[in-house]
């Protein structure tokens, strides 16, 4: 490459880098810093894929603006891969040398942006490249697939298409199925589905050390109901070393669901150890202390209240260090809110539920969960039942399947059959049994129930 390149040749040359500046890493800024944290949980108690991590940790250091750290992470990926992969340095080295390339151009270093972006250059000369910056090879596709799955759920379509591009090369690499079956598990928003299933498995069966899929493995088997083999994989996982922080965490969220509290909060402890930092864990010790409250069933008796305020303050804690890390965190500004309904403080319920609802980019089956937990409170706590029906309905525009749209529907039908029997605006009640019919796919009881709203719409209305 000319050493003559001004700073606008250089630029017209990165853009064509296949790196964490060209792959439009979807991040919030309230979401750098949570992510900051979690990447460096990973390097700390994952021996795996920090390669990985330490490009992206670079890439969150720039955006912070702490470019000469960002250089030392780049440093550790470099002298990673020249441990572990000395054989296939160069190629292993693309995404590493790109990234060097865009932090000193943007530290105004051209010199050594040049140098780098030459590297990229040979290596993709040696390889017969088509393209001067670029190679294709399912290692690249591999990294960049971790790499946006790292930054969370705007980010997983993408990352699946990555790990499918990948597979396609090398059907069997352990570390490109296990990319694809965690991707696939996230994106199992509906317990019931089972999509992640049989690439769980497949990974498993390729790497049947891999602690982190056999807890993944066993909490989807729990969510289809089959809880006796999930735990068979609980146990194997929590025998072996590996992935140990992981472990603890995921078990911990299988012996909750289980109902096991004690032991998923014993076991979410020793995760908090090595990552005292992590939200997603303050977050399940407070969903814990929040099902432990909601358990004593008093109100009255002194003891009870005593018991459910304890519980209570703390599954508030947990809750408030969940969003002081990760404010984008939309579940626990609801598990919040529900805690300060339970305590009657309706006004702070309030304020976090109107949070979690002006929120932009939400998933669509954790919005339907907004809209239904919203409504349960307007329904049971303000007893405002026409803001609880808004909020039912808007759940249900949204069409995704999943567990939380039959609450939904069942929500509605209770309340409009409710209402029908007190005689309150029974017309309109009506139509909403129609409407549920209808989403149902029942299609006659649909149409009765309309031609039953139109008689009484008569009725009410001779004129017309």
């Amino acid at each position: 490459m000319s050493e003559n390149l001004d700073n606008r040749q250089v630029k017209d040359c990165l853009v064509q880098l296949k790196c964490h500046f060209t792959w439009k890493l979807v991040l919030d800024d309230t979401d750098i810093r949570d992510l900051e944290i979690r990447v460096s949980e990973h390097i700390e108690n994952v021996d795996m894929n920090n390669t990985v991590m330490y490009n992206l940790q670079a890439y969150v250091r720039h955006l912070k603006g702490q470019n000469d750290k960002a250089l030392h992470s780049l440093k550790e990926a470099e002298d990673l891969i020249q441990r572990e992969h000395a054989d296939q340095s160069d190629r292993r080295s693309l995404v590493t040398w790109g990234n060097y390339a865009w932090v000193h151009y943007h530290m105004g270093r051209l010199a050594d942006a040049k140098m780098y972006l030459d590297k990229v250059e040979n290596t993709c000369k040696k390889f017969a490249s088509p393209f001067r910056f670029k190679l294709e090879c399912p290692q690249l596709d591999g990294e960049e697939g971790w790499s946006l799955l790292k930054c969370g759920g705007q980010n997983y379509e993408r990352a699946q298409a990555c790990f499918e591009k990948a597979l396609k090369f090398e059907p069997e690499n352990p570390e490109f199925n296990a990319g694809y079956a965690i991707i696939a598990y996230r994106q199992d928003c509906d317990n019931s589905n089972v999509i992640s299933l049989d690439p769980l498995r497949k990974a498993l069966k390729l790497n049947p050390e891999d602690g982190y899929i056999k807890v993944l493995l066993a909490l989807k088997l729990q969510d289809i109901g089959e809880e006796a083999e999930g735990e068979k994989y609980i146990k194997e996982a929590l025998s072996n070393k590996s992935f140990q922080t992981y472990v603890f965490r995921y078990a911990a969220k299988f012996y909750r669901k289980k109902g096991c509290i004690d032991k998923a909060l014993q076991l979410f402890e020793k995760a908090l150890q090595a990552t005292p930092n992590s939200a997603y864990l303050h977050y399940q010790i407070g969903l814990c202390y929040k099902i432990q409250m909601f358990q004593v069933k008093g109100s009255t008796n002194r003891q009870d209240r005593e018991i459910i305020g304890r519980f209570a303050r703390l599954a508030i804690g947990e809750f408030q260090k969940t969003t002081t890390d990760r404010p984008t965190f939309e579940m626990a500004y609801i598990n919040l809110a529900d805690v300060y309904a339970k305590l009657g403080q309706y006004e702070k319920a309030e304020e976090n539920f109107q949070k979690a609802l002006c929120m932009k980019d939400i998933p669509d089956h954790l919005q339907q969960d907004i809209h239904f937990r919203y409504g349960r409170f307007q329904e049971f706590h303000r007893k405002s039942e026409d803001e609880a029906i808004t909020h039912y309905l808007k759940g249900l525009k949204i069409e995704e399947k999943s567990v939380v749209r039959d609450k939904l529907l069942n929500a509605l039908e209770k309340l409009a059959k409710r209402r029908v029997q007190h005689n309150v605006c029974v017309v309109e009640s009506f139509s909403l049994f129609g409407l549920v019919h209808k989403l149902k796919g029942e299609v006659n009881e649909a149409l009765l129930c309309y031609e039953k709203a139109l008689r009484l719409t008569e009725h009410l209305n001779p004129m017309f």
